[in-house]
């Protein structure tokens, strides 16, 4: 039975001094680098997710100039910049599959993205045999859950690891817990593991 962790766009934009940081979005990347140094063996596939925008154009409405911050935000993550970079610190080495979504579209869950390869995140779950899985990673409220709720979908047996994501609000990421749970979801935190 394989376990799969999937780390959910840690990266500069959704971090301290980013376009959209999320408070609490370092210390993420920090928590994430530490789990994976003690827990990396633990792992038949290590998934991390970007959020790849296009330079050109909204991204099918996901930029706007006066966002609401519910379906449209302000320029991030482009790709190629700094900002769709992996916060710094978010050790690397030890993930196997890098997946980028929102490439000219709107996008949350990793689900939507794909590989270099093409492949999807449910091809790689797939062809690995994975029925468990860990998420972490930023934001709790928006692309957390959506991921953590298409691996439910997936038939994936999925653990939020609680102290290892960070939202954009507490009570929408409070809420996202909560939907996740009732999908399914054990939330745990990363000591448990």
């Amino acid at each position: 039975m394989s376990r799969a962790l999937l780390i959910v766009d840690v990266q500069n934009d959704f971090t301290e001094g980013g376009a959209l940081a999320v408070s609490g979005g370092d210390a993420v990347a920090e928590g994430v680098t530490a789990f994976l140094a003690a827990h990396a063996a633990g792992y038949d596939v290590i998934v991390a997710s970007r959020d790849w925008h296009d330079a050109e154009g909204d991204n099918g409405g996901h930029f706007a100039e006066s966002p609401d911050f519910v379906d449209t935000w302000p320029v991030h993550c482009v790709a190629g910049t700094g900002g769709a970079d992996y916060d710094p610190l978010l050790r690397t080495d030890a993930i196997t599959h890098h997946v980028r979504k929102g490439q000219g579209v709107p996008a949350y869950s990793m689900f939507e993205g794909a590989a270099d390869d093409g492949s999807s995140v449910a091809d790689i779950l797939s062809s690995a045999g994975v029925l468990f899985a860990d998420v972490v990673g930023i934001a709790t409220d928006h692309c957390v859950r959506a991921s953590g709720l298409d691996a439910i979908a997936h038939g994936v047996h999925v653990r939020i690891l609680t102290d290892l994501v960070a939202g954009v609000g507490e009570e929408s990421s409070h809420a996202a817990l909560a939907e996740l749970a009732h999908a399914g979801a054990e939330l745990i935190e990363s000591a448990a593991v």
